[in-house]
C-alpha cells in the first residue's frame, strides 16, 4: 500500500500537510515497487493536486524507507523525538514548484519549469521554428525529478544555416557558464549550463531528418507542432530498455570480463595504477553491473535501468548496492588488488546464478582458472 494522506501530526514545520507514506509485505521489498509507487504519488500531488509541499517521516532505524526517500528527491529536515512514540524519527521534506522540486539556489535564483518551458518556446517562436518537442528524463514521469533535470529540446525547422552563421540568438536563453556544439549528422547540438543551475541540451534538426532525431531519442513529447511535422512519429520508450539476456550476449560478457581482468593484473604489478583503474572499472565492473542487469530483467522482463545503469540499484536491494560500491575504492594499488579480487568473486557469483536461472552453459572452469591466474601474480 502506498499513498497520501492529510496528517494532523503538528510534526511537519509545525503545521498540518500531506504526507506520503507505503507499506508492502516483506516479499515485495527491496523490488523497486515503492519507489515506483511513491514516485507516481508524488507525480499525482505536484501535476494535479496542486500541492506545492509533501512530507514523508520514518524511524532511524528503517533504513530501506531512508533509501526511498532518497531516491524519490526528499529533502533531509531534522530528527526529533516524538514521546507519541518513544523514539527518535528522522523528518524528510519534499518541497516543490510546479516541477515538484526545490528550486532555491545561492545568488542567482534557478528559474521555474513554466519560466523555462516560456523561454524556449517564445525563443523557438522567435525564429520561426516549424516545430518544438522535448526528450529526456522530463519526459518520463517515473524519472526522479530535480534541479539537475536538463530539457532536452530540438527545434525543427527548414534551414539550418542563417541560424549556425550566428549564435547570437542563443543568448535569449540566458547567462552561459560554459557550453559546447556538436555535430550529428544532419543535426547541430547545443550543450549549454546557464548561470541559474539551469541546463539546456538544444538540437536543431532539419525538417527533412526528423526521423534522425527520433531514432536518437527514446520518448519525447511535442510541444508545438502546427503543422504536424511529428504526425507519423511515434516515441518508442522501451527501445533502450534492458531485455533478458540471450546465451551469446551472456558468453560475450563473461568472457570479456575474464579476458580483461589480466589485463587488470598486470597494471597492478607494474604499479599503473591509471592503466589498472581503467580496465577495472571502464571494461570489468561494467560487465558486472551488465550480469546484475539481467538479473533484474531475468525476474522483470523488459526494464528500464537507465543511462550508465543509474537506476539499476532501484531494482536491488541495499546488501547489493552496499556489495557493488565497495567495489569502487582505486586510491591505491593495494586497494585496486582488493577490488579486482572481490569484483572477480561478486562476478563469479552472478554469472554462475544467472546461467542457472536462465538454463545458460557457463565457463566456470576458464573462471577459476583465471581467479588462480591471478592470484597467484600476486604471491
Amino acid at each position: 500500500m502506498v499513498g497520501l494522506h492529510h496528517s494532523d501530526l503538528q510534526i511537519f514545520a509545525g503545521k498540518e500537510a500531506v504526507e506520503i507514506g507505503w507499506c508492502l509485505r516483506k516479499e515485495f521489498w527491496n523490488r523497486g515497487y515503492a519507489t515506483e509507487a511513491a514516485q507516481a504519488c508524488l507525480d499525482f500531488a505536484f501535476q494535479q493536486a496542486g500541492l506545492s509541499e509533501v512530507y514523508s517521516f520514518t524511524s532511524l532505524l528503517n533504513q530501506l524507507s531512508q533509501k526511498v526517500m532518497q531516491k524519490l528527491s526528499m529533502e533531509f529536515i531534522k530528527e526529533l523525538i516524538i514521546k507519541k512514540f518513544q523514539q527518535t524519527v528522522r523528518f524528510i521534506d519534499m518541497s516543490s514548484t510546479e516541477s515538484g522540486v526545490s528550486t532555491k539556489k545561492a545568488g542567482i535564483p534557478m528559474r521555474t519549469e513554466t519560466e523555462m518551458f516560456d523561454v524556449i518556446l517564445q525563443t523557438a517562436k522567435v525564429l520561426q521554428v516549424d516545430a518544438v518537442a522535448m526528450s529526456g528524463s522530463r519526459t518520463n514521469p517515473k524519472a526522479p525529478k530535480d534541479e539537475f533535470q536538463d530539457y532536452d529540446v530540438v527545434y525543427i525547422m527548414e534551414d539550418l544555416d542563417d541560424l549556425i552563421a550566428d549564435l547570437a540568438w542563443l543568448d535569449q536563453f540566458g547567462t552561459r557558464i560554459i557550453e559546447q556544439h556538436n555535430i550529428l549528422g544532419n543535426r547541430r547540438l547545443y550543450l549549454m549550463l546557464f548561470e541559474d543551475g539551469n541546463r539546456i541540451d538544444l538540437t536543431l534538426c532539419p525538417k527533412d531528418h526528423i526521423q534522425e532525431w527520433v531514432e536518437s531519442e527514446a520518448d519525447f513529447t511535442v510541444l508545438e507542432d502546427p503543422k504536424g511535422l511529428f504526425e507519423s512519429y511515434s516515441p518508442s520508450p522501451q527501445r533502450f530498455w534492458t531485455s533478458p539476456a540471450s546465451e551469446t550476449d551472456f558468453k560475450k560478457a563473461c568472457n570479456e570480463f575474464w579476458w580483461v581482468s589480466a589485463y587488470v593484473v598486470k597494471g597492478i604489478c607494474r604499479n599503473q595504477l591509471i592503466y589498472a583503474t581503467d580496465h577495472l572499472y571502464g571494461i570489468c565492473q561494467q560487465e558486472l553491473l551488465k550480469v546484475l542487469a539481467w538479473q533484474v530483467a531475468r525476474n522483470r522482463g523488459l526494464v528500464d535501468i537507465g543511462k550508465n545503469y543509474k537506476y539499476l540499484f532501484n531494482y536491488l536491494s541495499i546488501d547489493k548496492e552496499k556489495e557493488f560500491s565497495a567495489l569502487l575504492d582505486f586510491s591505491s594499488l593495494d586497494k585496486i588488488t582488493q577490488s579486482l579480487f572481490a569484483t572477480m568473486q561478486l562476478f563469479h557469483q552472478e554469472a554462475q546464478s544467472l546461467a542457472q536461472k536462465m538454463d545458460f552453459k557457463y565457463e566456470k572452469e576458464v573462471a577459476e582458472k583465471m581467479m588462480r591466474y591471478a592470484e597467484e601474480r600476486f604471491n
